[in-house]
């Protein structure tokens, strides 16, 4: 379980009340997000109608099922399946530094999104940088010996003996 980062958690709820258009209400990180009308709400901004139903109260199955729809809904968005937080990780606080991670990732996704106007988190994501060489390019490095292949001017393990033995002078 990695370890918790205040700052990037605080750094996320500006974030996502920025998005909302709503300031950032006192109380805990995983307090503020628990229910899941925080995230559903966020949903529905980066993607409009992406959350159809979101239970503002009820029992705690219920509460439950916003937390899943706002993770259906993220990773039809884009966000890598490996990058989303389980639904007991955030309702139940069992990794919350996962959650962070996840938010973090969808702030990170929105820049792939042209439509979003709207405030972003976390570094610009790389653009693809494709190279195309000629034939010439390519045949003129075949005759290159690269320090990859092996040859290191000289030096060998010869003598060495083996793994676990100690060295003879």
């Amino acid at each position: 379980m990695a370890k918790r980062n205040k700052e990037v958690e605080a750094e996320i709820l500006e974030w996502i009340f920025a998005c909302i258009g709503e300031p950032v209400p006192k109380g805990q990180f995983e307090d503020i997000l628990r229910d899941g009308v925080v995230l559903c709400n966020l949903m529905n901004k980066l993607s409009p109608g992406s959350v159809k139903k979101i239970q503002s109260k009820g029992t705690n199955f219920q509460l439950m099922e916003n937390i899943q729809r706002f993770q259906a809904a993220a990773k039809k968005y884009g966000l890598p399946e490996e990058e989303i937080f389980q639904t007991a990780d955030l309702f139940e606080r069992r990794n919350i530094a996962q959650v962070a991670i996840s938010l973090y990732s969808l702030g990170r996704i929105t820049q792939k999104h042209p439509e979003w106007n709207g405030p972003q988190l976390g570094p610009k994501m790389a653009d693809k940088n494709e190279r195309t060489f000629s034939e010439d390019q390519l045949r003129a490095s075949e005759g290159v010996l690269n320090l990859q292949m092996g040859y290191n001017k000289g030096a060998s393990q010869s003598g060495h003996g083996g793994f676990g033995n100690t060295r003879h002078m």
